[in-house]
């Protein structure tokens, strides 16, 4: 049975990689060194559309490689952004945390690394006029925030990402289209910031959307997030598999 599995893991992975090509890429914010992914289809979609993978709070790890490979096999042009820097890579979630939070409050700083990594996707091929930014949990975050600062792209998709915003920062106009994909159990958004964000899409005029998944907590497309929904953070198939048809729906919409 090992090997079965095994077997099948290498098909699965040798017929992604036919269908792409990885690169790590070094680019700079400052004197400080980030290293994203470029991921490029071996057949590009008309018009070259390209996605922004922001990783959630532990940085580039497997769930946005995954995706990665998942949408340039569809033939979406991809970079996974490096938030942190490259000798910055949490190792634990009490340093992950650390990170993430400074980037949360620090917002402007977060802005320009998602801005950097936007500048990367376009030079690695993507089309300027047709890119979709997209994220998880932290990078849900990031997400939005390219929405709220009027990013040049068509849309932004979070999944179960935080939604808060520093109450005294003026509401602007959104023009990209914007997909929250939400757990409706998520236990770290509050029912007052669910509600404060809905009125700023109201305020902003946006093209908005906002999805919410039953029985599924914070983390729910995250494999290794365990099955526990009481710890607050769980995976759940169901969420996943709606939310990712959810995206691809999105996708073929706004590009």
């Amino acid at each position: 049975m090992k090997l079965k599995l095994l077997f099948l893991a290498i098909i699965v992975q040798s017929t992604i990689s036919s269908f792409s090509q990885t690169k790590d890429i070094q680019y700079k914010d400052g004197n400080q060194v980030l290293s994203g992914i470029s991921v490029k289809p071996s057949k590009p979609l008309k018009n070259n559309p390209g996605i922004l993978i922001l990783p959630a709070w532990m940085g580039i790890d497997d769930h946005a490689k995954d995706s990665a490979n998942q949408l340039a096999a569809l033939g979406y042009t991809i970079f996974v952004a490096d938030i942190y820097g490259a000798d910055k890579r949490p190792t634990n979630y009490n340093e992950a945390g650390k990170l993430a939070g400074y980037f949360k409050k620090n917002i402007k700083e977060y802005q320009t690394r998602i801005q950097l990594a936007l500048d990367q996707l376009v030079k690695q091929g993507a089309n300027p006029d047709d890119i979709v930014v997209m994220g998880y949990c932290f990078g849900g975050t990031g997400s939005v925030e390219a929405a709220r600062t009027n990013m040049k792209v068509k849309g932004v998709v979070s999944f179960h990402g935080g939604l808060g915003r520093d109450a005294a920062r003026t509401i602007d106009a959104i023009t990209p289209k914007v997909l929250v994909l939400h757990g409706a159990d998520d236990p770290y958004e509050s029912k007052e910031e669910i509600e404060n964000f809905q009125n700023e899409m109201r305020t902003a005029k946006t093209d908005w959307q906002m999805t919410y998944y039953a029985n599924a907590v914070h983390s729910f497309t995250d494999k290794n997030a365990g099955n526990d929904n009481s710890k607050g953070a769980a995976y759940n198939e169901k969420a996943e598999k709606r939310s990712w048809q959810a995206l691809l729906d999105f996708l073929k919409e706004v590009l």
